[in-house]
């Protein structure tokens, strides 16, 4: 059974969380939703949980502080793999990333042999709405730098739009992902691509949140910029050999 897993940390999100939790429901195609919340003090943990009594397919994690990002990921993974999920996805709840997406990361990863799957801004031209030119220009040259260092083809070395299909959670060492906040995806990505998946990346359209906050800081640009060093430093030091993976119930 090929149980589908969308995985989607918050922190001050009740602007959206009840619609994103709607539109991803409302998909041709069952998704499981697990809402992984930061102890957010404007409530969204609450209205989770009041949506729980509706939606049978919503799950909800609470952590009692504000953890970042990459652990917030880490702790969904291990969620989704202990509870024998098949297709493991990630996205925003702000909207930035179109819930109808989510059913071509599952089409290429289903049926065309792919391992992960990118809802990439990047691969076709820059397709982002409504973003400040600062920002986007930022997100563009990250993504230029990121592939100088690493040697990775991915022209979004940032996204946060993935499918994961479950053998690659299950290779790779979840507790030895170093880092923490936004450059957590450049680190799957790359430890993704150095275990040998196949990975594609789809062209989709990023837009802008129209409600709440965003959370990006110019410490997780700090984070990426000398992060990446370090990881691909280690890099030369680590072997990346598939180990045996058990089938899926």
């Amino acid at each position: 059974m090929n149980k589908a897993l969308v995985i989607i940390p918050t922190y001050n999100e009740k602007e959206n969380i009840e619609k994103i939790i709607t539109a991803i429901s409302s998909l041709s195609l069952p998704f499981d939703i697990l809402i992984i919340d930061d102890n957010s003090p404007d409530g969204t943990g609450q209205i989770v949980k009041t949506l729980q009594k509706k939606y049978t397919n919503l799950f909800f994690v609470e952590r009692i502080d504000k953890l970042g990002l990459g652990t917030a990921y880490i702790t969904g993974y291990k969620w989704a793999l202990e509870q024998h999920y098949s297709f493991i996805f990630e996205m925003d709840a702000d909207f930035s990333h179109n819930p109808q997406d989510l059913l071509r990361l599952y089409d290429v990863c289903l049926n065309h042999g792919i391992d992960l799957a990118i809802g990439s801004r990047y691969k076709s031209g820059v397709n982002v709405v409504d973003w400040p030119l600062g920002r986007m220009l930022m997100s563009y040259f990250a993504s230029i730098y990121v592939r100088f260092i690493t040697g990775m083809n991915i022209k979004d070395t940032t996204a946060g739009f993935k499918c994961y299909k479950r053998k690659v959670l299950e290779t790779i060492d979840l507790d030895k992902i170093n880092l923490k906040g936004y450059a957590f995806q450049i680190e799957m990505k790359f430890t993704t691509w150095k275990y040998g998946f196949k990975i594609l990346e789809i062209p989709i359209v990023f837009t802008d949140r129209k409600y709440g906050t965003s959370k990006m800081s110019g410490g997780i640009f700090n984070e990426a910029l000398w992060g990446v060093i370090i990881m691909k430093w280690n890099s030369f030091f680590r072997k990346y050999e598939r180990k045996e993976i058990t089938k899926t119930r």
